[in-house]
């Protein structure tokens, strides 16, 4: 590396310009109180140019030092026919060696080298050398979350939103990714909820043939979200219940006519009659609860009552 230290100007460097910003940290708070008490101990480095200097590593540094209203700040400062690549490597080595770097940091990283490597296998193994993931499938995958959408690199800055997820909600139409971007993100849900919401919308958006943000932006949903209960557990139910019911209106529509015949025959706890799955056969399940033959007798009266229970009919008679 080919550098000199010196004295530079603050007005003299172009904080704007994000070539080589890897970094997604905003605060700079902890920063200045170091750096005003105990000095640099790291500085920057800058790359020369014609009317200034651009920042290849301390971009939190040069901002706290604003915010400290210094005039000029020591630097490193390259020579200005440094290589861009090598920029770069100083760039990621800088902040991968401090601390790991989150899955946005390792996108910008690796959408920084990819232009200079001719595949992702030799991609990979640059990326290795930094202590970044070297596998070229995972690489892939990785590379293209500093595309998306802001909310959704927020959910994954907040591990609301997995890698999976955020790669799904990126191949969704434009607003779409945001809408269940800020809907993971209000309700904290774990990824097999997530799947299971996203896919209720997906056929409800096919089924009414209408746009998957169209069905989470529906009024009934948003007051759900908006209601002041603090419950998260109890919005989380009630917008399954929800999606569930518009997905499956006649499944829905059997589920709460059983459960009201159900009611009527007091069954009890030791006694479960299971319906079809779906209510899309006709075998019903009879589940009896007993520790010896004295409880068996008992169950056989209950069963006895339940036959002659004009609900059960009912039940049955729906299905016929």
């Amino acid at each position: 590396m080919r550098f000199k230290q010196k004295i530079a100007k603050l007005s003299l460097i172009d904080s704007k310009d994000d070539s080589f910003r890897i970094t997604t940290q905003i605060s700079v708070d902890h920063l200045m109180n170091s750096i005003d008490h105990v000095g640099m101990l790291n500085l920057p480095l800058l790359l020369e140019k014609k009317t200034g200097y651009k920042i290849v590593c301390g971009f939190l540094r040069i901002e706290a030092c604003r915010r400290l209203n210094w005039a000029d700040v020591e630097v490193k400062v390259l020579d200005s026919d440094t290589k861009k690549l090598e920029c770069i490597t100083y760039a990621i080595a800088d902040n991968s060696l401090q601390r790991p770097l989150n899955l946005i940091e390792q996108s910008r990283s690796i959408n920084l080298l990819y232009p200079f490597f001719k595949d992702f296998s030799a991609l990979g193994k640059e990326l290795s050398i930094m202590g970044l993931p070297g596998n070229p499938s995972i690489i892939k995958k990785i590379k293209e979350l500093c595309h998306l959408s802001g909310s959704v690199q927020r959910g994954i800055l907040s591990n609301t939103i997995s890698l999976v997820m955020a790669l799904e909600l990126g191949r969704l139409q434009q607003g779409t990714g945001d809408g269940f971007a800020k809907l993971f993100e209000t309700l904290k849900l774990s990824l097999n909820k997530q799947r299971e919401i996203l896919t209720l919308v997906k056929e409800i958006s096919l089924r009414e043939d209408i746009s998957m943000l169209k069905v989470i932006e529906n009024d009934m949903l948003q007051k759900i979200l908006s209601n002041e209960d603090p419950d998260r557990n109890q919005k989380i139910r009630k917008i399954r219940i929800y999606l569930k019911q518009r997905r499956f209106p006649v499944i829905t529509a059997a589920e709460k006519e059983f459960e009201s015949h159900l009611k009527k025959l007091k069954l009890g706890s030791e006694t479960k009659l299971i319906p079809p799955d779906n209510f899309e056969g006709t075998t019903y399940i009879l589940k009896l609860f007993f520790k010896n033959l004295i409880e068996l007798k008992d169950r056989q009266a209950s069963i006895n009552a339940l036959i002659k229970n004009p609900s059960l009919r009912q039940i049955l008679d729906r299905l016929t």
